[in-house]
C-alpha cells in the first residue's frame, strides 16, 4: 500500500507538472509584461528629448553692446499673465545687468550695480517685473524693470565683511539667500526676508541671520529647491555639497546632507522625480550627483561620479573643453549637462547612472567659451551667453535669418579681439 501510494504520488506530479510550469509562466509574464512596455515607453520619450535638444537651431541673437562685455549669467521670467511677454536678464562682466524681451531678444533696459563684481541674476517667481543681483560690495540688490530708474527698490545689506559671489530667491520669494568669499577664517550664507521687496522704495533689509559652520572656503554657488521653499543646497571651493531645512532652528539642526565633490564646486542645481536629488559641477571638470531620498536607507546615495568629463564623453572632432552647468528636463525626467569648446560649439551630454553620453553638439552660433545658459521648459528652448558678447535664442528646427547671423558674427569677431579668452584648464584649489 505504501508502495502504491507512492508511485501514485509520483504519477500525478509528472502528469500535471507542465500545467504548473504553464501556470507559473503566465502568472510570470502577467506580472513583467507591463514593466517591459512602461519601460520601453520611457526610453522612446527620453529618446525624444535627446532628439529635440540635438535639433534646436538658432531662433534669433542679440545686437551686441557698444561696450562688449561676457555674459555671465542668465534668468528669464515667468510670465505672470497669459499672454504676457517674458523677460530675460543678463549680468555682465562690466557689472551691469541688461534686460531684454526674451522672445526678440530685444534690448529693454540696462542698469548698473554699485562698485563690485556681479554674482548671479534672478528674476521673482511671483512678479515677473522684478529681478535681482548680487554683487562683492556686500549687497543683493532688487529692481523693478517697469522702471528705467537707476537706484535699486531694495537693499539687502549684508555684514561689513562680506563679499557676496553667489545668491538666489527661494521658490516663494519670502527668502533671499547669499554666499560670501571667505574673509580669514570666515564664510557666511546669509539671510533676508523678501517680503515687499517693491512696497517701499530704496529701503534698506538687514539680515535675519547667518550660518557660518558648514563651509570653510569660498560658497560659490546657491540654488533653493524648485518646489519646497525651505530647502536649500549651497556648494563652495571647499569640495562639499550641503543641503538645508531653513525651518530649524539653528544651522546644526537644519544641514540635512553634506556630500563631498572632492573638487572645487561650480555649479549645482536639483533634479529627479520631486526633485530628491543634488548635482555639482567642479570647476575642474567633474561631476557629481547623489539622491537625497536614499538619506535614511541602506542604499548607498550617490549615484555617479565622474572624476572629468572630458576623459568620459567622446565629442568626436569638436572635443570637450569645459562644463557650463546641468538642465533636469523635468517631461523626461532626464538630466543633462552642457558644455562646449573655447571656439563656440555647445556639446548636450545626457546623464545616467551607467555614466554619461554625448546627445549632440550646437555649431554655428558663439564664436567663444559660453558661460551661461537659461532652458524654457515652456516652449523647448535655450538661452546662452558667452564671452563673444552674444546672446543666443535656441529653439527645435528653428531657421535664422542669414543677413542676421552674417552682421553679427561680423560684430563678434570685433568684440572677441578686445576680451581676454577664457581659460579652460582651471586647476582645483588645494583644500
Amino acid at each position: 500500500d505504501v508502495i502504491a501510494g507512492f508511485l501514485y504520488a509520483i504519477l500525478i506530479l509528472v502528469v500535471f507538472h507542465p500545467v504548473v510550469d504553464l501556470i507559473d509562466n503566465f502568472n510570470l509574464t502577467y506580472k513583467y509584461a507591463p514593466l517591459i512596455i512602461i519601460t520601453e515607453g520611457m526610453a522612446t520619450a527620453v529618446e525624444k528629448v535627446e532628439e529635440q535638444l540635438a535639433g534646436l537651431r538658432i531662433a534669433g541673437r542679440c545686437v551686441p553692446s557698444e561696450e562688449p562685455s561676457y555674459l555671465l549669467d542668465i534668468h528669464t521670467s515667468t510670465a505672470a499673465q497669459p499672454g504676457s511677454s517674458r523677460l530675460a536678464a543678463v549680468s555682465c562682466s562690466n557689472q551691469s545687468i541688461r534686460v531684454y524681451d526674451r522672445e526678440r531678444l530685444r534690448f529693454l533696459r540696462e542698469y548698473r550695480a554699485r562698485a563690485g563684481v556681479l554674482g548671479g541674476v534672478r528674476f521673482a517667481h511671483t512678479r515677473d517685473s522684478v529681478v535681482f543681483s548680487a554683487c562683492s560690495a556686500g549687497t543683493v540688490q532688487c529692481w523693478d524693470v517697469r522702471s528705467a530708474a537707476q537706484e535699486p527698490v531694495q537693499v539687502f545689506r549684508g555684514y561689513p565683511s562680506n563679499a557676496f559671489i553667489s545668491f538666489d530667491v527661494s521658490c516663494s520669494d519670502l527668502i533671499v539667500c547669499a554666499g560670501t568669499e571667505k574673509v580669514e577664517k570666515d564664510t557666511f550664507l546669509v539671510f533676508w526676508d523678501a517680503r515687499g521687496v517693491t512696497d517701499c522704495a530704496g529701503a534698506t533689509k538687514e539680515p535675519l541671520g547667518v550660518y557660518s559652520e558648514s563651509h570653510n572656503d569660498d560658497i560659490t554657488k546657491i540654488c533653493f529647491h524648485p518646489t519646497e521653499p525651505n530647502l536649500v543646497v549651497s556648494g563652495s571651493t571647499d569640495g562639499l555639497v550641503n543641503v538645508f531645512d531653513i525651518n530649524k532652528d539653528n544651522e546644526d539642526d537644519a544641514l540635512i546632507s553634506t556630500c563631498n565633490s572632492d573638487s572645487s564646486v561650480s555649479s549645482l542645481g536639483w533634479s529627479g522625480k520631486d526633485y530628491k536629488q543634488v548635482y555639482c559641477v567642479t570647476h575642474d571638470e567633474g561631476f557629481c550627483w547623489w539622491d537625497m531620498a536614499q538619506l535614511d536607507t541602506e542604499e548607498p546615495i550617490t549615484l555617479l561620479h565622474v572624476l572629468d568629463v572630458r576623459e568620459s564623453v567622446c565629442a568626436e572632432n569638436h572635443g570637450l573643453h569645459y562644463l557650463v552647468g546641468g538642465l533636469y528636463h523635468e517631461k523626461a525626467g532626464k538630466l543633462f549637462l552642457i558644455g562646449g569648446t573655447s571656439t563656440g560649439n555647445i556639446h548636450l551630454i545626457s546623464c545616467g547612472t551607467d555614466g554619461l553620453s554625448l546627445v549632440g553638439t550646437l555649431c554655428g552660433g558663439h564664436s567663444a567659451t559660453v558661460r551661461s545658459f537659461c532652458w524654457s521648459p515652456t516652449d523647448e528652448s535655450l538661452l546662452t551667453g558667452g564671452e563673444d558678447a552674444q546672446l543666443l535664442l535656441w529653439k527645435p528646427g528653428a531657421v535664422e535669418r542669414s543677413l542676421t547671423k552674417k552682421a553679427s558674427l561680423k560684430i563678434s569677431s570685433s568684440v572677441q579681439k578686445r576680451v581676454r579668452v577664457h581659460n579652460t584648464s582651471l586647476k582645483s584649489r588645494k583644500k
